[in-house]
């Protein structure tokens, strides 16, 4: 059977399975966690529908046959996500005898994963199981990066007390990404000297919430800002309006979902911003993604931009014009440097043809995108093109068209934001040639 492939969000498909799997869960007492490495693009191209089958039979496999009530999925992925990358989802320590397991891969799993040009392994010495994917990336900047956009979110400090370890683990992990500081259990929150006013968050399972903590929760909200969360099974999920609640997490949590939590508690610290606010308490799920976000970075970057237009006379900005003029002129770049290329696609695994065809690829028709961007005032999504252009110039060996892209992520640090729009015609100047160098390489070879 031929494989269809299209893009498709593969948090969607994760939740769909956390779904459709809630009767064996529930049977089975299993508390399932997702573990999704962040250098996996949410947006993914390939067969969804295979992808979710395979998943589905694996997940159900390992619950009907372990005697683990704790069960992690995990997801990893290269660090470097480029054009065409495999997706491992392994499940350790399942307790599975390597005949059962062997059986269960020949016998149910090969045919889907034929189909998907996946591979699956099962090492009988840690009982770790699991299928390996390929997957393509959709499109330009769409990887995971979750950036806090006001720096009222940042610096805090967490406290997770949940029934499962696996579960505080995740957490504490999710957390961690945005660097902030995070005790687990009973016996961390009693080092800090059993004082909850010592927190910005408190996360709490909602099976193990009593009167007395409600109460020790009420009496600390009236003099400090504590932002009390209740983590609730999706499937028992009990969301009514209590004053003390700030917030609810429901299962499965992902990472979108402690972004999405952080930017629903911190909204109101924010001054001079606003993020639409839905009505009634913040339910975070992964049913919806807030993008208010990422609008509001681009918001920040007008102000910027007309802030320092108002700084930046013309007579200021001639002279920065020409001081870029001389350094191109002094530049000894190579547009398309081969030998370099070569060497970079060797040591990555790459054909380095293969490598040329999938940059013309992915960056046709990139420079009307980056003018569009630029004129839309897009900060985010200028500053993620950026990221990605200059690393993959780099693979190919475009010295120029890396160091140019260089150039535009520094404007962001300097914040010469208004010279922006000079480089939209310089980056169409520079792809245009190196697709030259590109086309005239691959007709000779």
């Amino acid at each position: 059977m031929k494989k269809v492939e299209h893009y498709f969000d593969i948090n969607m498909v994760l939740m769909t399975i956390f779904s459709a799997l809630e009767s064996i869960r529930k049977e089975k007492n299993i508390e399932l966690v997702y573990d999704i490495d962040p250098t996996i693009p949410k947006e993914l191209k390939g067969d969804a529908e295979s992808v979710s089958h395979a998943l589905t039979q694996l997940l159900s496999f390992v619950f009907q046959n372990t005697d683990n009530k704790e069960v992690v999925l995990a997801l990893h992925a290269p660090e470097d996500f480029l054009y065409e990358e495999a997706i491992t989802f392994e499940i350790d320590d399942t307790d599975i005898s390597e005949s059962k397991a062997k059986s269960f891969l020949n016998a149910r799993l090969k045919s889907v994963l034929e189909r998907l040009d996946g591979t699956a392994s099962f090492d009988p010495a840690t009982g770790k199981i699991g299928i390996s994917i390929p997957f393509k990336l959709h499109d330009l900047g769409n990887r995971r990066y979750y950036r806090l956009p006001d720096i009222g979110m940042l610096g805090k400090k967490v406290l997770l007390i949940c029934k499962s370890r696996i579960v505080s683990e995740s957490l504490h992990k999710m957390f961690k990404y945005f660097l902030y500081e995070v005790d687990v259990g009973a016996e961390e929150y009693k080092k800090r000297g059993s004082n909850l006013a010592h927190y910005d968050i408190f996360v709490l399972e909602n099976d193990l919430l009593t009167e007395g903590i409600e109460s020790l929760v009420t009496t600390i909200q009236k003099e400090h800002d504590l932002k009390f969360v209740l983590l609730e099974d999706a499937e028992t999920a009990n969301l009514k309006h209590k004053a003390f609640v700030s917030a609810y997490l429901v299962k499965p949590v992902m990472q979108e979902s402690i972004y999405e939590l952080i930017i629903a508690l911190f909204e109101k610290d924010i001054k001079d911003r606003k993020i639409k606010k839905e009505a009634g308490k913040p339910i975070i799920n992964m049913e919806k993604y807030i993008l208010d976000a990422f609008r509001k970075s681009e918001e920040a970057y007008v102000e910027m931009e007309q802030i320092q237009s108002k700084l930046m006379s013309q007579h200021k900005l001639s002279p920065m014009l020409k001081e870029m003029e001389r350094e191109e002129a002094a530049d000894t770049s190579i547009v398309l440097n081969i030998e370099e290329g070569l060497s970079r696609t060797k040591a990555m695994g790459l054909d380095y043809k293969e490598a040329l065809k999938n940059f013309l690829e992915t960056f046709d028709g990139s420079d009307r995108y980056f003018r569009d961007i630029v004129k839309n005032k897009a900060a985010w999504q200028i500053k993620e093109f950026a990221i990605d252009l200059e690393k993959q110039a780099k693979i190919i060996g475009a010295e120029r068209l890396a160091k140019l892209a260089e150039k535009i992520s520094l404007l962001f640090v300097y914040n010469n934001l208004d010279m922006l729009p000079v480089y939209s015609g310089k980056y169409h100047l520079e792809i245009e040639k190196l697709f030259t160098e590109i086309n005239t390489y691959l007709q000779k070879h």
